[in-house]
């Protein structure tokens, strides 16, 4: 999974020039915490290997580090993908997932895909969980919002209910401790639906006044092979006032952004962002990252950096010029999804504002990689090291491509404990530490 990460020059690098290696195909790229070797691209290295689902079984659970233990704090949902909470402790869960066209579904199951992924019409609901009694488990469920369209992102600001579906983000009136939405809702700001393999996610997340909403729209395409013209306002995070005005550009050329998260060191807005396909095995590597205001971060015209892709070459010298090298790999095809940073006081000191990553796992590469929530210690507000295993056990057999789940949003929850949502298996798991 990390062939192309050299842990021994693990060291904080804060340049972020790239050296061409004058004797091999390689690219070496120097990140904010590491030194990677980009192999050549390769257009005909595309491989495949879908994983199986098969479930957890009866009291098996995600492994965890010592001191750890991992709990189920609700099950028998169908597709928990992101989740927030509110000030009062009640938990909100999105219920979505993709819903291909005929001819979509036809490829996928010959090809394996749709084994790996939940089917059926997307739920499109929202779940309320309560935990009364805090001891991890959920006591009462209510469904709180139905008859969404594909929703990932929400949001409370104040008497508002935010919800980003696929194709735009709509406000309800709210107060705390609302068991159920019975006002109707206000689109507020259209999105261009669905996208390239996936890319139907439409995350949400606000500044610190909660002046501004910043949403995150993934990319229509591999490469914008379709015409770039289908990708206006995509491949972006786009920033907004809360009536839906004022919509800018805050981050272009971000293939498929979708966790974002505030680094509470230094108040910088981070996310995590899945890259481009059918270059090979080993490219190109999925990243988090700060987003520079105004900054361009490559895709389609380059990748890590600048090195340009060649199903591009030539086309926009500029924009490559202009790409920023992003803070940490997170290997390829790992397909990175949840984040957040843990601010919490239960988890080890060396946990502390730090961010754990949900990886859903790969699909487009000759082995599994991805399939647990993963680590990146932060020291003084940057990354300090390179990404590492944190929850791990979902790969059930490797070389049959069986796997029990596939770990999504994360959260940290008011206790200092978090949340993991597992959408294959539709159980929302609890990792909590138990100080000595």
């Amino acid at each position: 999974m990390k062939k192309y990460l050299l842990p021994a020059v693990a060291v904080l690098f804060f340049s972020c020039k790239e050296n061409k290696n004058q004797n091999t195909s390689e690219t070496e790229v120097v990140t904010k915490t590491d030194t990677i070797k980009l192999p050549a691209p390769d257009e005909k290295g595309a491989k495949n290997k879908f994983s199986n689902v098969i479930g957890w079984p009866a009291g098996k659970a995600p492994t965890a580090p010592e001191g750890f233990t991992v709990t189920r704090f609700a099950e028998n949902i169908k597709s928990p993908r992101n989740m927030i909470q509110a000030a009062n402790g009640d938990i909100f869960v999105v219920l979505s997932n993709s819903e291909r066209t005929k001819t979509e579904k036809i490829k996928n199951d010959i090809s394996g895909k749709s084994d790996a992924e939940v089917g059926g019409k997307s739920a499109n609901r929202i779940i309320l969980y309560r935990d009364t009694n805090k001891d991890g488990v959920a006591e009462s469920s209510s469904v709180f919002l139905d008859n969404l369209n594909q929703p990932y992102g929400m949001l409370i600001i104040k008497d508002k209910f935010y919800v980003a579906n696929t194709d735009g983000l709509w406000v309800y009136p709210y107060k705390e401790g609302d068991t159920k939405i019975t006002q109707a809702g206000k689109k507020i700001v259209d999105l261009p639906a669905g996208g390239y393999n996936n890319h139907w996610t439409r995350n949400l997340i606000a500044n610190k006044d909660q002046s501004k909403i910043y949403i995150s729209v993934g990319s229509g395409s591999n490469v914008g092979e379709n015409g770039m013209e289908y990708e206006v306002r995509r491949a972006n995070i786009l920033e907004v006032n809360p009536d839906g005005s004022g919509e800018k550009i805050y981050g272009a050329g971000l293939r498929n952004p979708v966790g974002m998260s505030w680094n509470p060191s230094t108040g910088e807005l981070w996310t995590v962002v899945n890259e481009r396909d059918e270059l090979g095995d080993e490219l190109v590597p999925d990243y988090l990252t700060s987003v520079k205001k105004d900054q361009f971060y490559g895709w389609p015209y380059a990748y890590f950096g600048k090195n340009e892709d060649p199903r591009r070459k030539g086309e926009k010298p500029d924009l490559v010029a202009k790409t920023i090298v992003p803070d940490v790999p997170l290997g390829s095809h790992t397909a990175s999804l949840g984040l957040t940073f843990y601010t919490g006081n239960q988890f080890p000191e060396k946990y502390k504002n730090g961010a754990f990553i949900g990886q859903h796992g790969s699909w487009n590469r000759s082995s599994l990689v991805g399939y647990q929530v993963a680590f990146v210690p932060f020291a003084n507000g940057k990354a300090s090291g390179p990404y590492q295993p944190f929850l791990t056990g979902f790969i059930a057999n490797e070389e049959k491509g069986d796997v029990y789940g596939r770990p999504v949003g994360v959260l940290q929850i008011a206790d200092g404990s978090l949340l993991v949502a597992d959408d294959v298996s539709g159980i929302v798991w609890r990792v909590a530490h138990s100080k000595k």
